[in-house]
This record gives structure tokens, sequence and C-alpha cells, in this order.
């Protein structure tokens, strides 16, 4: 399947296994298995043991990509999966990947992928 040019890659989008700094390796190990708890900076700046302000600065220095953006990207890296390898609702997915509901879900993928989550699970099962 050919992607327009302004969508982003399918799929593995982030690894966080590469990141050199080990408090920011740290909070997106945590943010893998997380998705529905509390995400805001000052929250994930506290699980790697820094001042929000540096936090954010070195989580872009590392990634090239804002804790917010991340998570999206996150949110929506999950989503796909679950897309593809399960039956589940759009709801469903949106609340296990901790988005409020099926809308959330389809204005993420369509910021993130330029698609719909039910586009997606077409073009890909």
């Amino acid at each position: 399947m050919k992607r327009p040019g302004n969508q982003l890659q399918y799929g593995n989008l982030l690894e966080y296994h590469q990141i050199s700094n080990k408090k920011i390796r740290k909070v997106c190990e945590w943010l893998q298995n997380n998705l529905q708890n509390d995400l805001r900076v000052e929250k994930l700046a506290e699980i790697a043991a820094m001042s929000s302000r540096n936090f954010a600065r070195v989580f872009v220095r590392e990634l090239k990509i804002t804790p917010t953006k991340y998570i999206d990207y996150l949110k929506v890296e999950n989503a796909c999966q679950y897309l593809t390898e399960t039956q589940l609702s759009q709801d469903e997915i949106a609340e296990l990947c901790g988005l409020r509901n099926a809308e959330s879900l389809r204005r993420l993928f369509l910021r993130v992928l330029d698609t719909t989550p039910a586009q997606y699970r077409i073009n890909f099962i």
C-alpha cells in the first residue's frame, strides 16, 4: 500500500530502546504500559526524578519531539496494533489507548497518520 507523502510511515514509530538518557528511557518504558494513567509532563518528570521544565527540555533533545507528541504517536502505534490484531471496537481500542472514545481516536489518527482508524483497519487486515 502506498501512503500519501504527508503521512507518517506505518508501524514502529517509536524506538525508545535507543535513547541514551536513562531517565528519559525509563519514562518511555513506563509509558508503554501506562497509557491510561496520568500522562501530564509533571507526572512524567516525577518518574524521571527531574523538574518538569528540565524533563521537557531533555526529552526534546533526546527524541526530537515533545512528550505530548511522543504520547500521541505511542497511542496511535498501540491502536494500530489493536486494529490489525483484534476485532475490538474503536471505543474499546480508544479506552485501552488512554483516549475518551472512538471520536478522540479518529481525530488522533487524522492528525498523526492522515487516515481514520476504520480506513487503517481496512488497509491492513
